[in-house]
């Protein structure tokens, strides 16, 4: 049974080390969520081994550079590890030479993720690539060149690597967007091969537990999505905790009674089809 909580630092004595998501934990693409980055310092003050795990396509060190602007000194974290980082690393281990078509957020982030990966070639055009990168979209959505690269790649076996699996991210005001993963599961749904990196799949949660060194039954994840950190947490043996207030905040509503949250956690595990997190908070204090 899920243990309803207020404070973090109720339970943070239970770890050796605090694992936080990003999107939804610790800000909302736009600003930090109130009084979260001073719950963070006093963790890291502890001497509280901390560490972000983030389905981001980019690579850790421009996610460590976006979580400082926003309030967190890289000095709070021990380890900072995306799926972007993981595909590359994984990529870069490989050595095999691969000509990638980039699908982005903002122009840039494919050459800037690619830059020292000499095994890669970033192409212009998905016809002469051997496989997709699918590592962000505009909030604005997918354009008609995304449609057609997914269909060209489901037309010829064209294998896409998805580096941020999310389905949805939150942000500002409580909206969410469409994420690289809805369209990376559409694709494998009808049929296409897909490379997911990042959670929930265990390799990134296995990479990050080697660099923390801990066994895993002595690192907390905090996550705002059943289906990527609580459900990632458990295959890895982590435990875990939920925010109510990230991704599934118009789900929670206002309530302040415990009763009230829990019957709500419930529901949404029900609905979702996922497994309920040891621990659930409003937000990270």
């Amino acid at each position: 049974m899920t243990q309803m909580i207020d404070r973090l630092a109720d339970i943070a004595d239970r770890f050796d080390a605090i694992v936080f998501d990003q999107w939804g934990v610790l800000h909302d693409g736009t600003t930090p969520y109130s009084g979260v980055p001073d719950a963070v310092a006093a963790l890291a003050d502890s001497g509280k081994a901390l560490a972000v795990l983030s389905n981001s396509g980019k690579r850790a060190a421009p996610n460590a550079e976006r979580i400082a602007a926003k309030g967190y000194p890289t000095s709070f974290f021990r380890v900072i590890m995306t799926s972007g980082e993981a595909l590359w690393l994984d990529l870069l281990e490989d050595g095999g030479s691969l000509k990638l078509f980039p699908i982005t957020r903002d122009d840039g982030d494919a050459t800037a993720w690619a830059a020292g990966l000499d095994c890669v070639e970033l192409v212009t055009s998905f016809e002469g690539a051997d496989a997709l990168l699918l590592m962000g979209l505009p909030d604005a959505g997918a354009s008609d060149e995304v449609e057609q690269a997914l269909a060209h790649a489901l037309s010829e076996d064209m294998p896409v690597y998805c580096s941020n699996p999310d389905r949805a991210s939150p942000r500002a005001g409580g909206a969410t967007v469409v994420s690289p993963g809805e369209f990376a599961h559409r694709h494998k749904d009808a049929g296409g091969a897909v490379h997911f990196y990042g959670k929930p799949h265990l390799p990134i949660f296995e990479r990050l537990q080697a660099e923390l060194g801990l066994p895993a039954d002595r690192i907390l994840m905090v996550g705002d999505s059943l289906e990527h950190d609580i459900a990632g947490a458990k295959t890895a043996g982590w435990a875990s905790l939920f925010v109510e207030g990230g991704l599934y905040a118009r789900h929670f509503g206002s309530h302040d009674q415990t009763s009230d949250r829990a019957a709500d956690l419930q529901e949404l595990c029900r609905l979702q089809q996922r497994a309920a997190p040891d621990f659930s908070i409003p937000i990270v204090n």
